[in-house]
């Protein structure tokens, strides 16, 4: 993590998870996917060192929602060819 992230923290999750958290989460972690750079893995939307804070948020919730990896990078790779 970031210095920057170490003082800001984590985005908190919310007490239940619903259909438009995991929405909003999808669309976090294809926004902020990573994009490499000379300097290493940075956030394709805010530049951040990869994965930025709402990369990890938008993983959390998909994760505590049940979804297994290989069913988020499906909704992920959706989400980006309807961005298209």
């Amino acid at each position: 993590m970031d210095s920057i992230d170490n003082i800001r923290g984590e985005l908190p999750l919310p007490p239940y998870i619903t259909t438009e958290d995991v929405t909003f989460a999808v669309k976090a972690v294809a926004v902020h996917a990573a994009e490499h750079r000379p300097s290493g893995p940075r956030c394709r939307n805010d530049r951040d060192p990869h994965p930025c804070r709402l990369h990890r948020w938008g993983r959390r919730v998909l994760i505590r929602r049940g979804l297994s990896e290989r069913q988020i990078e499906s909704l992920v790779a959706e989400q980006t060819a309807t961005q298209s």
